[in-house]
């Protein structure tokens, strides 16, 4: 019911920075929550951000003061700006979006981020 497609994930080197788009079609939820979720192979899949409707927004301890959040409603667009970037960020980064009404959550195919040692 919903489709997520992300953009903007490449190589870039250690402190560089890179800003991810993930735009949301279909039957889009009036109360709604978009974010962005990242994984290793091997790995347990971890929480990076998220952002209500309403601009609330929640981050990861590993990332706060590096990444920003934002959306753009209008767009259905969430976007990732990640600043000062580590090797250990190095992941697929996932769009998420939770329909808040029946709790349904939405995956994206991802997008490889690869921060160079």
């Amino acid at each position: 019911q919903v489709q997520l497609v992300e953009s903007g994930g490449g190589l870039v080197q250690p402190g560089g920075s890179l800003r991810l788009s993930c735009v949301a079609s279909g039957s889009i939820a009036g109360l709604n929550s978009m974010g962005w979720h990242r994984q290793v192979p091997g790995k347990e899949r971890e929480l990076v951000a998220t952002a209500t409707r309403g601009g609330t927004t929640h981050y990861a301890d590993s990332v706060k003061g590096r990444f920003t959040i934002s959306r753009d409603n209008a767009k259905n667009t969430v976007y990732l700006q990640m600043n000062s970037l580590k090797p250990d960020d190095t992941a697929v980064y996932y769009c998420n979006y939770r329909d808040i009404m029946d709790g349904r959550d939405y995956w994206g195919r991802g997008t490889l981020v690869t921060v160079s040692s």
